[in-house]
């Protein structure tokens, strides 16, 4: 086993140490450091002007965001969604009480399939809650056309789409509201946290108060909501992350290429998204969150053998969405789980395999896994 430091899929890269201390001691002199203190809001405006987008609700992590999502929106019976995702999507669902409906996904983008979705709608369906994978944009009109056919809310786990423009505006202003995630893993960050984007003032006021145990003021409360405020200082880490994010998806931009280039031809390996020049002014734009491939029969060695060589090497890669989750035991018994019912998702799960890319990602060490790649095939 070499000593060389360990690639890892994604790494956040760290703002200055005092910058951060600087901000530090801001919420010590204010005796705020948390309940919707200025860094809190000065983060949901700053936020607003970057995305392009109306309104923004700040929580303590993304799953919390998912759940808040559901209860404002009242959603109840069955809610289409899709099984290749990470848990939170679902449990989010179960955690509401809400049956989630498993649909397979398109095997060009790996989200969910609308071709399939009218298949799957019931008298019991309230939504549908699409996954824009890997930071890749759903296909937004046909699923919006469909859910004003039946009368359905839609939810979109915006996770990955940090940043992403699709038709020439943000991807986070489509459905009824998106979520997003600012886990430290993602493009931008905040340690822990997560956000709702709304298109309107009163959501904005039911999302802000479901998300503090659903407190009106010091005698009031109007819903069983719960605790996912943001705290000051994760707040003030957002703030500083921001001032670098354009940057940083920049940087991964270039690895994507380097990526895609260098891998194009590799018999058995196909690159999920295709790279796109990185354009503040394109009417698309993806953020680059991740570099999946697809590990095809063609190539010399199964998904899991090519991650284990890299992994021999100290090449961290993810088999991210793997397992399916529909395969775990709260949703297998689910009639939509059936895997003969996702063939598409079952087969993406068996051959994803998402390579290292953030910002500090050296060229050497870039070249490192794509030269093992290489020399395998």
């Amino acid at each position: 086993m070499s000593q060389r430091k360990p690639i890892y899929v994604t790494q956040p890269d760290m703002p200055p140490l005092e910058q951060f201390h600087a901000y530090l001691a801001q919420i010590w002199d204010n005796k705020m450091l948390t309940n919707g203190g200025p860094f809190h809001q000065q983060l949901e405006e700053e936020l607003c002007r970057h995305l392009g987008v109306e309104h923004i609700c700040l929580f303590t992590n993304g799953t919390l965001a998912l759940l808040t999502a559901l209860q404002a929106l009242r959603v109840t019976g069955e809610v289409i969604t899709t099984p290749y995702s990470f848990v939170a999507t679902s449990h989010s669902l179960l955690w509401n009480g809400i049956k989630p409906v498993f649909v397979d996904v398109d095997p060009d983008t790996l989200n969910l399939d609308p071709r399939r979705i009218e298949a799957a709608i019931t008298p019991q369906t309230t939504a549908i809650m699409p996954v824009h994978c890997y930071g890749q944009p759903c296909d937004t009109r046909a699923i919006g056309a469909i859910a004003d056919n039946y009368n359905l809310k839609v939810i979109y786990d915006a996770a990955h789409a940090f940043g992403v423009r699709h038709e020439g505006s943000s991807v986070l202003n489509q459905g009824d509201l998106s979520v997003l995630s600012f886990h430290a893993t993602k493009v931008f960050n905040t340690f822990e946290g997560g956000a709702i984007v709304c298109g309107d003032a009163r959501t904005k006021q039911r999302i802000d108060r479901l998300k503090n145990f659903g407190i009106v003021d010091e005698t009031t409360v109007v819903a069983p909501g719960i605790n996912g405020k943001m705290s000051e200082i994760n707040a003030a880490f957002g703030l500083l992350q921001l001032k670098g994010v354009d940057a940083a998806i920049a940087a991964r931009g270039r690895l994507a290429r380097a990526y895609t280039e260098a891998l194009a031809g590799v018999p058995g390996i196909r690159c999920v998204q295709p790279w796109t020049e990185p354009d503040a002014n394109a009417r698309d734009a993806t953020n680059f969150s991740y570099f999946p491939i697809l590990v095809g029969p063609d190539y010399p060695l199964s998904r899991d053998a090519l991650h284990a060589r890299l992994k021999e090497h100290d090449i961290v890669a993810r088999r991210y969405f793997y397992p399916l989750i529909s395969s775990f035991p709260m949703y297998r018994d689910l009639p939509s789980a059936a895997p003969d019912r996702l063939p598409v998702a079952a087969r993406a799960a068996e051959q994803v395999l998402c390579l290292p890319i953030f910002p500090a990602l050296a060229d050497s060490d870039q070249r490192r896994v794509i030269d093992l790649i290489r020399e395998t095939a």
